[in-house]
C-alpha cells in the first residue's frame, strides 16, 4: 500500500506565510518565492526541484500566541502547507521532521483547520472507486468519532451521501462518466467549477473527476504533531489500498458495541501491524470507548 503517490495540504496558524517559508526553505536547502497571486502563495523549491507551497486559505481563524494565550491575527497568519508528489517510504520522515520544524517555529492548528490528503487516482476503475464510496459509508460513524472532527469543520467534510451510495449500490455503474453523473446529481453549479459543493465530503471525487485527478480524504482536524499527521497519511493509503485490492465493499455498518476492538481489529485488517503502526495504531483508537484488548466485557 506504500507505492501510491499522496499529496498532503496541512492548514495552520501562529506564524506568517513568510515566516513558514523561511522555514521550510532553512530546513530542506531550498528557495523561497513571492509568487503575488491572488493566495499570496510563498513557493520553496528544494534541491531535488520539487516545490512546497504555503499559501492563504479563507476558512482558516488566524491567531497567534501573545504569551500564553492565543489572540486574533492577520490574514497573513493564514496558512496552508501543500506538498510536492511524496511517496511513503521516501518522504515521511522529510515532512515529519519539517512539521516539528513549523510547530517550534510558533505554528499551530486550532478548530478551523484541516488536513486534506490526495491520493494518486491513476489505478483506479469503476470498481475501486465504487469499493472506495462504501469502505468510507459503512465507517461514516467510527471515523468521525475516531478523528474528533471538529463541528466548526463538519461543513467542510460531511459524511458520504446515503443517498449517493444507494443509487450506486443499485445502479453499479460500469463507466467512470455514469459514476460521474450520479456523483453531480443534484447539483445546479458547473462542475468545472474548482469549489464545487460535492467537494466538501470526508471522501471528495470532485477532485478526481476534475483538476489533478486525485480522491481526496478530508475528514482530519488539523495537526502540527508528526506522529498524528503520519497516522493519518497511513490511514488514508490504507483505505486506498483497500479499494483498490477488495473484490466488493459492503456499505452496511458493522455492529460495534465495542468501538476501541472495533478499529483496531479493522486497521490490523488493512494493514496496521507490527510494532512500526504501534503508535498510529494507538493514535486512531484513543478517542474511542471500550478496549482494544477484548470484544466483550466479560472476557
Amino acid at each position: 500500500m506504500f507505492t501510491s503517490r499522496f499529496g498532503i495540504e496541512i492548514e495552520f496558524t501562529g506564524i506568517t506565510r513568510n515566516d513558514a517559508a523561511k522555514v521550510a526553505a532553512d530546513f530542506l536547502n531550498g528557495t523561497v518565492t513571492h509568487t503575488g497571486d491572488y493566495y499570496d502563495t510563498k513557493k520553496v523549491t528544494a534541491p531535488d526541484g520539487r516545490v512546497w507551497k504555503f499559501m492563504s486559505d479563507g476558512s482558516i481563524s488566524c491567531q497567534k500566541k501573545q504569551g500564553r494565550q492565543k489572540v486574533a491575527a492577520t490574514r497573513d497568519y493564514s496558512v496552508e502547507l501543500v506538498s510536492p508528489i511524496l511517496t511513503y517510504r521516501g518522504d515521511i520522515e522529510i515532512l515529519q521532521e519539517l512539521v516539528r520544524q513549523l510547530r517550534h517555529a510558533g505554528g499551530f492548528a486550532n478548530n478551523s483547520c484541516g488536513i486534506h490528503i490526495h491520493l494518486n487516482g491513476s489505478d483506479h476503475s469503476p470498481r475501486s472507486i465504487r469499493n472506495f464510496m462504501n469502505i468510507i459509508a459503512s465507517k461514516n460513524d467510527l471515523f468521525y468519532k475516531a478523528l474528533q472532527i471538529a463541528p466548526e469543520r463538519m461543513s467542510y467534510c460531511k459524511k458520504m451521501d446515503s443517498l449517493l451510495v444507494e443509487k450506486i449500490n443499485r445502479r453499479k455503474p460500469k463507466t467512470m462518466e455514469a459514476i460521474e453523473s450520479l456523483w453531480y446529481e443534484g447539483y445546479s453549479e458547473s462542475t468545472s467549477r474548482h469549489y464545487h459543493s460535492s467537494r466538501y465530503h470526508f471522501l471528495n471525487l470532485h477532485s478526481f473527476f476534475t483538476g489533478n485527478h486525485t480522491v481526496e480524504l478530508r475528514g482530519f482536524n488539523s495537526e502540527l504533531h508528526a506522529g498524528k499527521v503520519r497516522s493519518y497519511i497511513v490511514l488514508a493509503l490504507a483505505l486506498n489500498h483497500q479499494a483498490l485490492t477488495q473484490k466488493c465493499a459492503s456499505a452496511k455498518k458493522p455492529q460495534a458495541e465495542n468501538e476501541k476492538f472495533a478499529m483496531r481489529t479493522y486497521l490490523n485488517r488493512i494493514g496496521f501491524i507490527g510494532e512500526e503502526f504501534a503508535n498510529c495504531r494507538e493514535h486512531l483508537t484513543a478517542h474511542l470507548d471500550g478496549s482494544a484488548a477484548w470484544r466483550f466485557r466479560a472476557a
